[in-house]
């Protein structure tokens, strides 16, 4: 701990040199750090690697982090900003399904990354780590890689009323659901393929219990469930209001691969959350469950693609943003 204290002082001191901000491009560059920060995607890539060796549910965190990140304001790092609207864990919609990250993740992604911050001090916005981090995520959990263009910048402001807004929540019909994702500029096929994200991670009990024990009301289960799923959820997820923070996962063949068993079990009724097993309810969506169930390259294929065009939303470049010092504050100072 005196070490990271002792780091971050002189990084601090360090970023204090930068009084005009270094030139940068305003357009999306697969090159963009290059030359100010050439080993880079190494760096974040094994600290990425160490962390998921050490806790494999970190790998959904940072996928998950990214996605509400860009989704509610743009991919612009707001989703780590905590004092600003004085809270004490990231901005997460009052409906997230997930359990928030853990807070040794996002106190600081500097400091997750130390060696980033020694090579390049002040140069790598908060955005573009966590950018790359969810790819190396997704990849060091067995899934796809994908080229990452760079020079996001990092937002000033952030706003737990629009994440709860943006967000899609699991408790919404598949239209509304759509209708966010086309919002963001996302068609209905980036639903489908980013909605593969639930083949890691888990989701708390109260996101579904609803389907376990009184559906719509009924007092009765849903009855698409899989009466063996149901039984499982059922020992899991009692219906107490004491198993709410409790955790299944989202995928309980292989909970912590990214592979396309997600989309297999919605083909078998076994969906955990209702908003994903509703695409199979529609004539069009469940067309692409189907087609990604049986093909493991093309969801992996799409997914990378769709994750390029979700990273791409409402960026800041230029010199608009900064470049945070701390991710979860922002700068006293314009840049």
């Amino acid at each position: 701990m005196e070490y990271i204290t002792y780091k971050l002082s002189y990084v601090a001191s360090l970023c204090l040199l930068f009084r005009s901000p270094p030139f940068v491009s305003s357009e999306l560059n697969y090159k963009f750090y290059d030359s100010s920060c050439p080993n880079l995607s190494k760096i974040v890539q094994e600290g990425v690697r160490s962390a998921i060796a050490n806790d494999s549910r970190i790998a959904a965190s940072l996928l998950r982090l990214h996605f509400h990140d860009c989704f509610v304001s743009g991919c612009d790092a707001s989703i780590l900003l905590v004092k600003i609207i004085q809270r004490t864990r990231p901005i997460l919609p009052s409906t997230h399904p997930c359990p928030a990250p853990p807070d040794d993740l996002t106190d600081d992604l500097t400091v997750q990354f130390p060696a980033l911050e020694e090579a390049c001090p002040c140069t790598v916005s908060c955005t573009d780590i966590l950018t790359l981090a969810a790819t190396s995520a997704v990849y060091f959990s067995g899934g796809p890689y994908w080229p990452v263009a760079l020079g996001r910048r990092d937002g000033l402001t952030a706003s737990i009323d629009a994440a709860n807004n943006d967000l899609p929540s699991p408790f919404e019909p598949l239209e509304n659901i759509t209708a966010k994702f086309a919002a963001k500029g996302l068609d209905l096929q980036d639903a489908v393929v980013l909605s593969g994200a639930h083949t890691i991670g888990f989701a708390q009990c109260f996101t579904f219990k609803t389907r376990l024990f009184n559906f719509g009301d009924s007092g009765k289960p849903d009855p698409v469930l899989d009466t063996s799923t149901l039984t499982k959820l059922q020992r899991v997820c009692p219906n107490q209001a004491d198993s709410d923070t409790k955790l299944a996962p989202l995928d309980s063949v292989t909970s912590t691969k990214f592979d396309n068993f997600y989309f297999k079990r919605l083909v078998n009724k076994s969906g955990l959350l209702q908003s994903d097993q509703l695409l199979m309810g529609d004539n069009r969506t469940a067309s692409m469950v189907i087609s990604y169930s049986r093909f493991a390259n093309l969801f992996n294929k799409d997914f990378g693609a769709s994750m390029v065009k979700m990273a791409n939303i409402g960026v800041l470049t230029g010199q608009n943003g900064q470049i945070r010092r701390n991710c979860r504050v922002v700068n006293s100072n314009k840049y």
